[in-house]
């Protein structure tokens, strides 16, 4: 295994490379009663990845969550980080992993600063180079001496991340991390996402916003009533079927005609207006010929990809709740 070193100020220098499995859950099982919150949960989270954990309301992820930070005690089987059991190693390993549980605990009668250096009161003790990091790797050096209260809830959200990149650590596991955010603070939180997976750290993000999971993510867990429902690159489940996406004029038109095509039956409208369709011999140059032959000329063709929400929901069909 390849080795990369980096340095910056407040951490040690040395880290193993990318391809390592720093987060791994084992038959990871918790029922509450008769209520299996979740069940035989199987995860390999890489170094360096951002990772996305998806399920509707109920699905389960807060409990992971939960347990992968040792809050609650798993049923059955177990989490490691950074290849030591939580449960055993908690006292170890915790200190290596930053954690933000949406809406982060803040003084806000303190500055920016001063909440961050009363949190390293409480860690131990952080040297004053480790805070200037982290609060210009956030974005918030230029209102460190601000009043939290006069924060925005992008920064409120910024600074608690900055709280759990104190201790330099090598995973961070983000329960909505943009929740309640504005489209502003969205952006924010996404940059903040590609920062921190550029200077080596391991990212799991819980969240219910698919189009910045679809974004910001390398690979996707989705589970549903506590089971694993698919782990994928978010590539591999956006990737269309072998469908094209047209945009042309009299679009209604041209699907009523391909529907009566032996190669057209699965072929539909889009909410934005684009006919999804196969195409002849799945190419799309004989696609394109068919339309101008019947007065259709298209004026795009291109394959076709689905959106990840569009994918959660088609996975996801079976349970309740919303997106949460």
């Amino acid at each position: 295994m390849t080795e990369t070193t980096m340095t910056v100020p407040g951490s040690s220098a040395t880290r193993p490379g990318a391809g390592e499995v720093v987060l791994r859950t084992r038959n990871l099982s918790k029922q509450y009663g008769k209520r299996l919150a979740v069940d035989n949960l199987n995860l390999q989270v890489q170094r360096g990845e951002i990772f996305g954990f998806l399920g509707p309301n109920g699905a389960g992820k807060t409990t992971t969550i939960r347990m992968a930070l040792g809050l609650i005690t798993p049923t059955a089987g177990s989490v490691e980080i950074l290849g030591q059991d939580v449960a055993t190693r908690k006292a170890r390993i915790l200190p290596r992993v930053g954690a933000l549980v949406e809406t982060p605990a803040l003084y806000t009668y303190l500055s920016g600063r001063a909440n961050l250096q009363a949190v390293g009161f409480a860690l131990g003790g952080v040297p004053a180079p480790r805070i200037d990091y982290v609060l210009e790797l956030v974005g918030l050096r230029e209102r460190q001496k601000d009043r939290v209260r006069t924060y925005s809830l992008g920064m409120k959200q910024r600074l608690g991340v900055a709280m759990a990149l104190l201790q330099d650590p090598d995973v961070l596991i983000l329960d909505e991390p943009a929740n309640g955010l504005d489209p502003a603070g969205i952006v924010e939180i996404r940059d903040l996402m590609h920062r921190l997976s550029a200077e080596g750290k391991t990212v799991f993000i819980s969240s219910h916003l698919l189009s910045e999971v679809q974004q910001i993510c390398t690979r996707v867990a989705i589970i549903n009533l506590g089971k694993l429902v698919t782990e994928s690159t978010v590539e591999n489940l956006t990737r269309g079927q072998g469908d094209f996406a047209v945009t042309l004029e009299r679009a209604v038109d041209a699907l009523a005609l391909i529907q009566q095509q032996p190669w057209g039956k699965g072929a539909h409208l889009a909410a934005n207006g684009a006919l999804i369709t196969p195409a002849p011999g799945n190419r799309g140059r004989d696609l394109n010929l068919f339309l101008v032959n019947a007065g259709f000329a298209p004026d795009t063709i291109t394959q076709a990809t689905q959106d990840l929400e569009e994918v959660f929901l088609r996975l996801t069909a079976n349970g309740s709740g919303g997106l949460h």
